[in-house]
């Protein structure tokens, strides 16, 4: 059986019009995309190898480098940080574990009144958040 052949090739010229508009409102895009406002703080955690985590309820805090406290996505004040911590201790009914997200370039000091403060609210336990050094999980020396 034999098929009629409509298709033909083409000879006219090539309009590169429609290419370059794409191009342009692509590239519009990506300008605009960029130059957008993105809400929340950078906070950026400091490089920490294998470490422990916790098996206890955690509440969490972010200091950022300027020394702000943020709680549950809103910035607070170090008073009102400490009833909200207090508040948060009492209706959890059993120790809790406060994880810092703070800012590689926060001072030592900044971290020592953060966990005296929690301290004061009720919390013993304190772990700092950190990114992990690398992406590639190697397994245990007792695994093959």
């Amino acid at each position: 059986m034999k098929f009629p052949r409509n298709a033909r090739i083409f000879r006219g010229q090539f309009d590169a019009t429609p290419y370059a508009s794409v191009f342009f409102l692509m590239l519009l895009f990506v300008l605009v995309g960029s130059l957008t406002y993105t809400p929340g703080v950078r906070v950026e955690l400091p490089v920490a190898g294998d470490l422990p985590g916790t098996d206890q309820p955690t509440v969490a805090v972010a200091l950022d480098a300027g020394g702000h406290y943020f709680f549950e996505n809103q910035m607070i004040a170090r008073e009102e940080l400490q009833s909200r911590l207090h508040d948060a201790v009492a209706g959890a009914g059993g120790p809790l574990t406060l994880v810092v997200r703070a800012d590689k370039s926060v001072t030592e000091d900044k971290l020592v009144a953060l966990a005296m403060l929690a301290r004061r609210a009720g919390i013993r336990d304190l772990l700092l958040a950190t990114r992990p050094n690398n992406l590639v999980v190697t397994p245990p020396a007792h695994m093959p």
